[in-house]
Formats: C-alpha cells, sequence, structure tokens
C-alpha cells in the first residue's frame, strides 16, 4: 500500500488496462503449481539455483539487466503451461488481481508464438485464455478484449502463420469476435516494426484493432514506423517519444494513446527511477496515455502499485488523475455504452473524493 493521502482515491478509480501481458502474470508460486500439476521438471538446484524454491525464483524476478535478461526468464518459465485449462488459469490470475486493483476493462496481450513454437495447439491457447475472459465479465464485471501479439524475435513468416492459424480459427469473426486486435511485442531493437507490416495491413482489411511496442529501448523511428507501416491506432510503452518533439506533436494530434508502463521501465532500466518517466511532459503536451503493469509477476506489481508509484514520483492532482482516466477510457477499444458506464464510475469516484 502506498503511503500518499490519495491512496483510496487511486484505489477507487475505475481503470482501463492496455497494457498487460497474459503470459507475464505467470508468478513463481504458479510456475511451481503448473509444474506439479503437469509432471514437469523444473531444473534442479544444482542446474539453476533460482528454482529451488518460490522464494528463489521471486528472488530472481526482483533484478533484470535488460529486457533480453527479462525474455529469457520469461520464456523458460512458459514451459509449464500446456492445458487449455492451464491457460484459463494463467488468464483468472490476472483477472482476480486486477478486480482487487480497480480494473473495470482489460485489453490484454497474448503470444501464442511462444506456445505454438513448443507444440501447444493455437486453439487451445485462445480457447484457454477466452474462457478467463467470458468468467471475468460474468464473475468480476471486467469487460476485455484479446490482442494477439506477433513475437518480433521471430521471422515475418512465422507471423504469416500465426494469422493464419487465427483466420482458419475464426477468431476474428463476428461483431463479439474473440481476438479484437494485433500486437507486436518481445526484443525491440533491430527488429523494426516494417517488417511485419503484411500482416496489419491484412488487419486492417479484417478491421482489427493495431498497436505496437516501440520507443521503449528503440528510437522514435520505431515509434513512427509503427504509425505509418503498420497503421497503429495505439503505441505501447513510447516514452521515448520526448527525444523528437515534432512526433510528439503528432501523437497528439492524431489522438494517438501511450500505454506506459512505470515499473516495467524501471525493472528493464529503460530508467533509473519512475521520476524519469515523460509523465508530466506528456501531461503537459496533451499527450494521451494510460498507465499500466506490463508483466506485472516479474515487474513488482499490478496496476495500483503503477498509479501509487507514480503519484510518489509527481505527486499528481485528482484533476490531473482524472485526465489519466478519460483518456484511458476514451482510447478503450469499447462501444460508446460502456465508455459512459466507466464515465460514470469515474464521476462517482471523483465526487466521494471532492
Amino acid at each position: 500500500m502506498c503511503q500518499s493521502p490519495l491512496h483510496d482515491f487511486l484505489a477507487e478509480l475505475p481503470k482501463c488496462e492496455h497494457h498487460l501481458h497474459l503470459e507475464g502474470c505467470l508468478s513463481p508460486a504458479l510456475v511451481f503449481k503448473l509444474a506439479a500439476k503437469n509432471n514437469i521438471s523444473l531444473p534442479t538446484p544444482e542446474e539453476n539455483p533460482i528454482y529451488e524454491s518460490v522464494e528463489t525464483l521471486s528472488k530472481r524476478y526482483e533484478h533484470f539487466d535488460n529486457l533480453q535478461d527479462f525474455l529469457d526468464c520469461y520464456y523458460r518459465a512458459l514451459d509449464v503451461v500446456i492445458t487449455q485449462e492451464d491457460f484459463e488459469m494463467l488468464g483468472w490470475e490476472y483477472f482476480t488481481t486486477a478486480h482487487r486493483d480497480g480494473v473495470k476493462h482489460a485489453e490484454v496481450f497474448f503470444d501464442p508464438q511462444s506456445h505454438t513454437e513448443r507444440g501447444i495447439a493455437f486453439k487451445t491457447v485462445v480457447d484457454g485464455f477466452n474462457a478467463a475472459c467470458v468468467r471475468a465479465e460474468k464473475e468480476l464485471g471486467i469487460t476485455s478484449q484479446l490482442i494477439m501479439c506477433f513475437l518480433r524475435h521471430l521471422p515475418a513468416k512465422d507471423a504469416a502463420e500465426t494469422m493464419k492459424s487465427a483466420v482458419s480459427g475464426g477468431y476474428f469473426e463476428g461483431e463479439q469476435r474473440i481476438i479484437s486486435g494485433l500486437g507486436l511485442d518481445s526484443s525491440e531493437v533491430g527488429f523494426r516494426p516494417e517488417l511485419f507490416t503484411e500482416q496489419y495491413l491484412q488487419g486492417e482489411k479484417l478491421g482489427l484493432h493495431r498497436t505496437a511496442h516501440a520507443g521503449e529501448e528503440g528510437d522514435t523511428t520505431y515509434i513512427s514506423g509503427a504509425l505509418d507501416s503498420l497503421r497503429a491506432e495505439r503505441i505501447d510503452h513510447g516514452i521515448r517519444l520526448t527525444e523528437d518533439p515534432a512526433l510528439m506533436q503528432r501523437i497528439v494530434n492524431e489522438k494517438i494513446l501511450l500505454t506506459v508502463c512505470p515499473l516495467s521501465n524501471v525493472c528493464l532500466q529503460a530508467v533509473k527511477e519512475v521520476s524519469q518517466v515523460p509523465i508530466k511532459t506528456f501531461l503537459d503536451a496533451g499527450v494521451k496515455f494510460s498507465i499500466n503493469s506490463d508483466d506485472p509477476a516479474y515487474f513488482g506489481g499490478y496496476i495500483l502499485n503503477n498509479y501509487c508509484a507514480v503519484q510518489k514520483a509527481f505527486d499528481l492532482s485528482k484533476e490531473e488523475w482524472s485526465t489519466i482516466v478519460k483518456n484511458s477510457i476514451h482510447g478503450s477499444w469499447i462501444g460508446e455504452k460502456r465508455k459512459g458506464e466507466l464515465l460514470g464510475l469515474l464521476e462517482e469516484c471523483l465526487s466521494k473524493h471532492a
């Protein structure tokens, strides 16, 4: 719990999360639970001491040298996730914690290639995660959408195969399509957005929403590349945007939402501390952004921890928080009716804490 006088206000704000990797919710406790369930042998303490216990694995997650160091741990842990039930459990791990943090709507990433590469069927992955989404709306009142990400360190032809699996499975069909958007993640530098133009243009023709990780470790040309080549509607991270004032003005003019992840940026050493994330710069410039948790099992907390960390670093006013939450709602890929409901919850919160 943060020490801010605004903690109760922050906790009760109706949150929309746009940058959350379901695979990044695989806590050390769940790693060991699924390993036992599926009779998977984790490395012995002699082979790799971080797998001696939940505690030693948790300790390892407290420090990553960079994005690649994190990804190496991230992909290794996924070996324990195998069945449709496992994927539903992993999704449910996110939604139950997000519910406690005040999340009302979530647009969540998943990485099918991380699993199909291991021999897991595409259908197993999507149906498991979708089951968690359906249950979250029914039991917790959280609306959600799935965003299918391509792993940029893999060849574009692999992304094409992933698109083919989604299309043939009917996951893009209908008004209530199971997969609502496309994303691009994994190692950024050296794997430019332009490599995936074909898949994104296909997605646009199918009516899918489009976002991409850019401007976290990569320079601002990764952001402009995502906008121009992928026709991205959102930018994930984007904290290096401040290095290009003209591009920042374009982001403002085109009302592009950034999905900012403060604790992740610190954990992966994109910045040294939360105060270096350009929250105030973005607010003052009119850049719209949401605050998100990215991979909360690895990065020190879920969305409320990120809200509290931002408050500790910047001492924002309630009016500034209202702006952030309103932009989060308006930047969500949901209908006007649901946006109206969420804006109503925000007004109730503001009135209560006036």
